[in-house]
């Protein structure tokens, strides 16, 4: 039976969500942690509850929030430092964390060896394939021959700007979710080089920069470059609504078989 008061199919899964790090604006540059609020709304919209996980913890305290939690999702947000993946500087990386590197790196490498649901968005997918050995372009345009433009950044553009088509494969899950194809918002000048062990690409831009890949072998690990969060929540967008939901379905039920 399950605990908690709970049955299985009434469990609410608590989906884990990284902060990123910032300066009060109003308290004199104190530092703070922050998150995009469209996250949380896509994940609660769907019925799910968010825990925000702070930054800058040691192993041992950030292992025990992880484990309170059904699933861990993985938020766009600054480019990676290259260390991650054995390359220098490039004149055309912007900012970088590396704490916030480290913290969501041991989120992803824990949920990877537990089986436990993983949900990657942008600058998340990139971490997800890093985790798993590979590489990232930098700076797309720069690096990358024959590629289009993806970095349609606010303020210039809306974060919900529809950007580019993708295309999926057939047998994936987001074709089962979306259909062959999709249009999507584009908010990344970075993107997947050389793929990490057992990423399999499941969906490319028309200038075949990768969109989206699954970890091979894993119940649910699955990264996108593309912001589905500001699809639906924002645009109503039926197919993201319910890649959301897909997710912490997921999680739930890894919930309900950890608490029978």
């Amino acid at each position: 039976m399950a605990t908690n008061g709970h049955n299985g199919a009434g469990r609410i899964a608590k989906i884990g969500i990284p902060c990123a790090r910032d300066k009060s604006q109003r308290y004199y540059g104190l530092p703070i942690f922050i998150q995009n609020t469209t996250y949380l709304r896509a994940i609660t919209d769907v019925g799910a509850a968010p825990i925000i996980i702070p930054l800058q913890l040691d192993e041992a305290t950030l292992r025990v929030i992880y484990e309170t939690v059904d699933g861990v999702f993985l938020p766009g947000g600054e480019d990676m430092d290259p260390a991650q993946y054995g390359e220098d500087h490039h004149e055309m990386l912007g900012a970088t964390d590396p704490e916030r590197d480290r913290t969501e790196m041991l989120l992803g490498r824990w949920a990877l060896e537990d089986n436990k649901p993983v949900m990657a968005i942008c600058r998340g997918c990139q971490v997800l394939n890093v985790i798993n050995g590979g590489s990232l372009y930098q700076d797309i345009r720069a690096l990358r021959d024959g590629s289009e433009k993806h970095d349609y950044f606010p303020p210039q553009f809306e974060r919900v700007r529809i950007s580019h088509e993708v295309h999926f494969e057939p047998e994936s899950r987001l074709a089962r979710i979306y259909g062959p194809t999709t249009m999507v918002n584009s908010m990344h000048h970075q993107a997947l080089k050389s793929l990490g062990a057992g990423c399999q690409p499941i969906a490319w831009a028309p200038d075949g920069v990768v969109e989206a890949i699954e970890v091979t072998g894993h119940p649910f690990a699955l990264g996108v470059q593309w912001h589905p969060e500001e699809l639906a929540t924002h645009l109503h967008d039926s197919p993201s609504r319910r890649l959301f939901a897909d997710f912490v379905e997921q999680c739930r039920q890894y919930g309900a078989e950890q608490h029978a």
